[in-house]
């Protein structure tokens, strides 16, 4: 199963996912992230039970200069053969 994360806060302008590509990488967990015009960043994460919770973990403190409010987490059924970089939405 995967995961549907909105991360809140001030996660826009601070690198969050380009750290999140590489942190996906590191875990080898598959998918997408993308800012969102509200302000939030959204990403959906695939792969190993542990290597999501690891990514998940992560996104709720993000990289270095990010300040995470709240971390949305919703199952999904969707799988990808790599992780990208979505365009706003």
């Amino acid at each position: 199963m995967a995961r549907h994360l909105r991360i809140s806060g001030y996660v826009q302008g601070v690198g969050f996912r380009y750290s999140m590509a590489e942190e996906a990488e590191r875990l080898g967990v598959t998918g997408w992230v993308r800012n969102r015009r509200d302000g939030t960043v959204e990403a959906v994460l695939d792969g190993d039970p542990d290597a999501l919770e690891a990514i998940v973990a992560w996104a709720r403190q993000g990289p270095r200069g990010a300040q995470v409010s709240g971390v949305e987490v919703v199952e999904v059924a969707e799988s990808f053969p790599r992780f990208e970089m979505r365009p706003t939405q």
